[in-house]
Order: structure tokens, then C-alpha cells, then sequence
């Protein structure tokens, strides 16, 4: 992935790529950055006001990545939307009648097991759609990076669900998406979403800490 992106520019081009780009930026993109820290910082202090941050999110990608014609990540996002509104119900009913809210908790080695094999196989059959997507629907150009983005879109499924049932493990997908996503971007030209990605990477390992505290707390 590193080659990707240095091969579009050279070295002395990238600062004052970065620089003009910052300078003219989208308004869509800049609220996506936005609604984006703030689903994930309120997710790291296990507070459900990440789930409405999410879907505001959610909604300004939809315009971004079919612009960009990143089909996987808008497809992605798709499942965003509905994985949000069932985490957003999850969190406020699925606790048990003597617990505040929904604990941290680890998954078993058979989830994990499970999680791991159907999202290996998901990113292979994924980006081989991605791939072909462009022959089936003739009106769209080819996909870009089909794979990655096929990787991305699985990992973050995963991950989402994981989230969702209040898993500790959901940080471990969360990072991976975090940093291809940060290449992703950046090879694409969308800066912003990329600035996004690499703060996610640090806010990934503060929200693991965070959430295996919590855990051990709950049930020390």
C-alpha cells in the first residue's frame, strides 16, 4: 500500500499538495471529520450519544465515497447506518434489569474464531465483486482498489457488530480498518478523511484501554 501512495507524487509535491487541499477543503468533508471524531470519542467514553454522531456520518460519506467511486465504502456504509440504529437500540435494551447499561465484555474463542474466518472470506469475494462491478453495471466506471477497499469495508462490518454487542475485541478490527483507511485515502485525494483515519488509529488504542478498564472494573 505505502508505494501506492508515494508513487502519485513526489516528496517535495505532497506538503504543498496537502497545504492547497486544506485550504479549499469541502464543506461535506469537513463535517464528515467532524460527526466522525465525535461518534468515536463518545463510543471511547461508552456513551450512546455515539450512535446519532455515527449516523450523521454515515450520511455525509454516502455523498463523498460514491463521488469518489468508492462503491465498497458506500456500500459499507449501508450496513453503518442499520448497525448504528440496532447498536443505538442494543445499548438501551439489551442491558439486564439490574445493570445501568450494557457491560464491556470479551468474546468467546469460537466468536472470535468465527468473526475472523467469515470476514477473511468476506474480503476476498467482496473485492472480487469489486472488481467486476463495473461489467455488471455498465454505467459505473471501474472500482478503485477493490481489494483494500473490499478490506476495509469487511473489517469495518465486523468491527461494527462487535461494537455494537459492547465487545472489547471490536478495537483490535478498528485498528486495522483505521490504518488502510489512512492510506486509502490519502492515495485517493480525499485528505480530510484521511487526517480522520490516522487520528483514529491513536483513538483505537485509547479506546481499547478505556473499554478493558471498564471491564475489569465491572467485574472486580
Amino acid at each position: 500500500m505505502v508505494w501506492l501512495i508515494f508513487a502519485r507524487m513526489s516528496l517535495q509535491e505532497i506538503p504543498e499538495e496537502i497545504s492547497q487541499y486544506f485550504f479549499h477543503i469541502a464543506f461535506l468533508e469537513a463535517l464528515g471529520l467532524v460527526f466522525g471524531l465525535l461518534a468515536v470519542f463518545f463510543l471511547i467514553k461508552e456513551n450512546i450519544r455515539t450512535w446519532p454522531a455515527g449516523i450523521l456520518y454515515v450520511l455525509v460519506s454516502f455523498v463523498i465515497f460514491i463521488r469518489e467511486r468508492l462503491y465498497g465504502d458506500f456500500a459499507l456504509h449501508i450496513f453503518f447506518l442499520v448497525l448504528n440504529l440496532y447498536g443505538w437500540y442494543y445499548w438501551i435494551y439489551g442491558k439486564k434489569r439490574d445493570e445501568k447499561e450494557v457491560p464491556v465484555t470479551l468474546c468467546s474463542l469460537r466468536l472470535s474464531a468465527t468473526a475472523f474466518l467469515i470476514s477473511l472470506a468476506g474480503i476476498f469475494l467482496f473485492g472480487f465483486f469489486l472488481n467486476k462491478i463495473h461489467l455488471l453495471f455498465t454505467h459505473l466506471p471501474p472500482s478503485s482498489l477493490p481489494y483494500w477497499d473490499a478490506a476495509t469495508s469487511v473489517l469495518s462490518i465486523t468491527g461494527m457488530w462487535l461494537t455494537a454487542r459492547k465487545k472489547l475485541e471490536n478495537w483490535y478490527y478498528w485498528f486495522v480498518v483505521d490504518v488502510l483507511a489512512t492510506g486509502i485515502y490519502f492515495y485517493k485525494g480525499i485528505y480530510f478523511y484521511s487526517t480522520l483515519y490516522l487520528i483514529y488509529v491513536g483513538m483505537a488504542v485509547a479506546g481499547y484501554l478505556a473499554w478493558r478498564r471498564s471491564m475489569k472494573m465491572a467485574t472486580a
